[in-house]
């Protein structure tokens, strides 16, 4: 039996915003496989609010954080269908998540559960959030950065900058 490797992963996210917990998970994911593809999900209705960038702002803002973290090698697209479709048509045969803690890991087994059922070709692979990172999530920089808290150990400079003139 040949052993055929993981050449191309894809981390799918909606990164709204984006950050540094998510730069180290897609850092780590170049680690792994010679090809990245980050998968912005377009999550028009996440939360039942939306998100606070769009889709377009959001694929900028995470190419910009890339560049500036040194992976220019890291492709970058949106993502509006189904994640295994878009696994497929990229050509990738994994996926990549971070977990942070517990809650984490219930909800991502439930989605690598169905992404193995509707496409039992895709590897599902998880990466341990850093310590510092453990408890950074989009959603709690989008409430400190609406609450005019700094943000700054949490986001990339870039995305620190767009956050600004939302206070």
């Amino acid at each position: 039996m040949v052993h055929e490797g993981i050449e191309r992963v894809v981390v799918p996210g909606s990164f709204d915003p984006v950050t540094l917990g998510h730069i180290d998970v897609i850092s780590r994911a170049r680690r792994l496989a010679p090809e990245v593809v980050v998968a912005v999900a377009a999550s028009e209705h996440k939360r039942g609010v939306g998100t606070i960038f769009s889709l377009e702002e959001r694929v900028e803002l995470v190419r910009l954080s890339l560049d500036d973290a040194g992976l220019q090698d890291v492709e970058v697209r949106p993502l509006t269908g189904l994640l295994v479709d878009f696994c497929h048509a990229v050509g990738a045969q994994a996926v990549v998540k971070g977990l942070r803690a517990a809650t984490d890991f219930e909800y991502e087994l439930q989605q690598a559960a169905v992404n193995q059922i509707m496409a039992g070709d895709l590897e599902s692979i998880f990466v341990m959030s850093k310590p510092e990172f453990g408890f950074v999530s989009s959603s709690v920089v989008r409430e400190i950065s609406e609450l005019g808290g700094d943000v700054s150990p949490f986001v990339p400079p870039c995305v620190l900058a767009r956050l600004r003139p939302v206070r």
